[in-house]
């Protein structure tokens, strides 16, 4: 029985991801599709889209693409019974380094997104012509 395979637009849409976005990691060699139909389109199986996901999970953290690269050989090493022990202990070692990296720019989006609420919360008291409080005023120092 032959592996469910998708097309580069149902695989956009399950992602997240832009078709262009897509076709650049293919193109850079970050998840090549695992087939080509006759009419040469990409075709994206399970293991891809997983892939894609972890991918798509490390872009809003600062993750360069060769980090991305080295993240999803690692989780290949870890996966692979026949990994030596050497290859599978610098593996884990970049698996706890990238959850470090992971863990810091969390706490960073979680402080930028409470400003960024505290301004929707301000310009919602704004424009709803309500007194606003002298303490969210800006200086005009």
């Amino acid at each position: 029985m032959s592996e469910t395979q998708f097309q580069i637009g149902q695989v956009a849409e399950r992602t997240e991801l832009s078709i262009r976005t897509l076709r650049h990691y293919d193109e850079v060699g970050l998840v090549t599709p695992s087939a080509r139909s006759a009419g040469g389109f990409r075709l994206y199986t399970e293991d891809d889209v997983r892939r894609l996901l972890v991918i798509r999970r490390m872009k809003p953290l600062a993750f360069s693409l060769d980090e991305m690269r080295r993240l999803l050989e690692a989780l290949d090493t870890l996966a692979t019974s026949t990994s030596t022990a050497t290859e599978r202990a610098a593996a884990r070692a970049f698996v706890v380094e990238c959850h470090r990296r992971a863990e810091d720019s969390c706490q960073l989006l979680r402080r930028q997104l409470g400003y960024a609420e505290e301004l929707t919360e301000l310009l919602a008291r704004l424009g709803a012509d309500t007194p606003p409080d002298p303490d969210d005023q800006p200086s005009h120092s």
